[in-house]
């Protein structure tokens, strides 16, 4: 499973590439937004230089035209820049046509199996089922990526599933476990994922015997 970084944060973003395992990374309005002082477009082609794998950009629109000319733009501003969509009618009319047009895409907010196969059947190249905020009001969003995948290899959907709204670890873990095709962790959770309890205990242990051997 490949991992992405959800962020906009410029330090965050190359720490976690630094480490050797970010494949991609996504972003929003709402993260774009915590970055004071900064364009959009600036921080997205900064974004887009330190990344080889896709980024994720989104706009504000909600219309079809409105949508395509932002997806065109944001597609412009490097060849691994894709195109972040919500889950809407006229979003899924912007995927199909942009789809036509070589422009990658992204279809979030995806909370049900049905709106991933229209997002599919549209062309998407992803689709984002948003684990967290399912949870959060008492349905599994682990179950809603294994039947998302289970249509997508049933019917031989080239649309990749994009875990998204990961809380913790186990949310990680769980998406890899269901065989999503990639997750997108904030940068915090990234760096939970090296903690073990035991991991630390064994660091302290041959360190101390390091010591003494060479005292």
């Amino acid at each position: 499973m490949k991992l992405f970084i959800d962020s906009a944060n410029i330090g965050e973003i190359r720490e976690a590439v630094s480490w050797g395992i970010i494949d991609g990374v996504t972003t929003n309005p709402s993260l774009m937004a915590k970055e004071k002082g900064l364009a959009m477009e600036k921080i997205a082609k900064e974004i887009c230089k330190m990344v080889k794998g896709p980024v994720s950009l989104e706009g504000g629109a909600m219309e079809h035209e409105a949508m395509l000319r932002e997806g065109r733009a944001f597609s412009s501003l490097a060849k691994n820049a894709v195109f972040k969509i919500p889950m809407t009618i006229d979003g899924v009319r912007t995927v199909k046509k942009l789809s036509a047009e070589g422009i990658k895409t992204n279809v979030t907010l995806v909370f049900s199996a049905n709106q991933a196969l229209l997002a599919a059947k549209a062309g998407a190249t992803f689709v984002s089922p948003f684990i967290g905020r399912l949870d959060d009001i008492g349905r599994s969003g682990i179950d809603l990526i294994r039947e998302i995948v289970l249509i997508f290899r049933a019917h031989d959907l080239k649309t990749k599933v994009l875990a998204a709204s990961i809380r913790d670890t186990d949310h990680v873990k769980q998406s890899a476990l269901v065989g999503a095709d990639m997750a997108t962790v904030p940068f915090q959770i990234l760096r939970k994922m090296f903690d073990h309890e035991l991991t630390d205990k064994g660091i302290a242990i041959f360190q101390k015997a390091w010591k003494e051997k060479n005292q």
